[in-house]
């Protein structure tokens, strides 16, 4: 779909960006919290199937909610599922794609209720970035070894690309929000582009026979520089030839708003109601925002110089900006909470306010049994009761450098990643103000109860 977005747009972009006030650089404290569980070990390597961790999603059972699942992403290595004791009960692996780019799948997000052959069935949706495709699971309740199934059409539409060989250089679908607008019954799903700046929306269509299509509506292009309020131009810093890109997101289903974390710019916030036609606004920007750096080639990494900070950036945010998720709370409260990747921490802001006001950050620590969390990609929390094992609700997290250290062949440790189960208590309550934990105040299935 032919981009519509104008010169004119981008202006009103920058300057919504400049236009913020700056923000002192003394960095908050996180108040520490320690995770319940965790997930087998997952290792990056041939041994282990090249499985990395990357993004959770919590499916709410429609009728035992001690039966509710996680469903998360393992990248070249494909999907697998846990029950609520942290257990794999599913892998799939991923498609085979081209000899150049192999199935990856990066996020997954879910949708309740979906329309299929005159039913209501749930979806889990992931992005495969090695075929610029999405993949579609139907989860079954009543299959308590295999609940997915895979209900994609046989020749879904590339999503960014025009050929095979433009999916082969990996340009492709990234990071994927789904929303189910209750009023219409349309269900879309938001997809980010990797190494660039776009986010597209899509629909997903009842293809008949049993199998899900989708198509794109429209596409949003995000600034990649950025005119700061002392006049200069800053770019932020990527790899030579790429742009800043978003991976993680989340729709919030009451304000119909689209939160996009673009990994080392800050938080994107627009309305459904209008996507691709207003201009977002940067509710929160990372530490880096402005600083001066150097790129080094050898190491291929960015090098800061923090003591010619500007002062532009955050105090709450350190790139990336990775996985974003919503606690729903009663009485229409509730958080949005993002993964601040560069300082292993996690912000909460408030989700109703205009301005997403800052409420604090925590992190994830060392537990008796369970080691903390670093370097997070994806997160997902729920609110509702899942049984005994998790009654006021539950956060999963990726952890992007699991312990204990497991040596390979070499003698070197193995890149080895899995997933944390955190209570909602443990994380509300370790806040001098009280977070709020209400676990009958919203269902994803139906919304806020009246």
């Amino acid at each position: 779909m032919k981009n519509t977005l104008s010169r004119t747009w981008l202006s009103v972009v920058l300057s919504t960006a400049t236009l913020l006030p700056l923000i002192s650089q003394a960095q908050p404290t996180a108040v520490s919290v320690k995770p319940r569980l965790e997930t087998p070990p997952l290792f990056d390597d041939t041994a282990g199937g090249d499985a990395d961790a990357d993004d959770p999603a919590i499916w709410l059972h429609p009728t035992r909610p001690a039966k509710s699942l996680i469903v998360a992403t393992k990248k070249n290595a494909g999907l697998s599922v846990y029950d609520l004791q942290a257990r794999e009960v599913q892998a799939i692996p991923a498609p085979p794609g081209s000899t150049a780019a192999p199935g990856r799948f990066n996020n997954v997000d879910l949708v309740y209720n979906f329309g299929l052959n005159s039913q209501k069935v749930d979806l889990a949706v992931v992005s495969d970035r090695g075929s610029d495709k999405l993949k579609v699971y139907k989860i079954d309740p009543s299959q308590a070894s295999q609940p997915l199934t895979d209900i994609t059409i046989a020749n879904p539409p590339f999503i960014f690309s025009r050929n095979q060989a433009q999916v082969d250089d990996q340009r492709t679908a990234y990071g994927i929000a789904t929303y189910r607008d209750r009023l219409t019954g349309k269900t879309y799903a938001f997809v980010s582009q990797r190494e660039r700046t776009k986010v597209a929306q899509l629909e997903l269509l009842d293809a008949g026979q049993g199998k899900v299509s989708y198509r794109k509506i429209r596409e949003l292009v995000l600034p990649s520089r950025f005119t700061l309020p002392n006049g200069k131009t800053w770019i932020p810093c990527n790899d030579p030839g790429d742009l800043p890109q978003v991976e993680g997101m989340v729709v919030d289903e009451e304000t119909k708003q689209l939160y996009m974390g673009q990994e080392d710019v800050g938080i994107w916030k627009v309305s459904l109601a209008r996507f691709g036609q207003n201009s977002p606004v940067l509710i929160d920007r990372v530490r880096e925002y402005g600083v001066p750096y150097t790129y080094d080639q050898a190491e291929e990494e960015c090098i800061y110089n923090y003591n010619a900070d500007p002062g532009f950036g955050s105090r709450y945010l350190q790139a990336d900006v990775e996985g974003l998720t919503i606690y729903y709370a009663a009485g229409n409260r509730g958080y949005l909470l993002v993964s601040s990747q560069g300082n292993n921490t996690f912000a909460i802001y408030d989700r109703r306010s205009t301005i997403n006001r800052y409420l604090g950050s925590f992190g994830l620590v060392n537990a008796s049994r369970v080691d903390g969390v670093q370097e997070s990609d994806g997160a997902a929390v729920l609110n509702v009761p899942l049984g005994s094992s998790f009654p006021f609700g539950l956060l999963v997290t990726q952890d992007g450098d699991n312990k204990p250290d497991v040596p390979g062949s070499d003698g070197e440790p193995r890149p080895n990643t899995n997933f944390k189960y955190t209570p909602w208590q443990s994380v509300a309550n370790a806040f001098p103000r009280k977070l709020s934990v209400t676990p009958f105040g919203w269902n994803p299935r139906t919304g806020y109860k009246p």
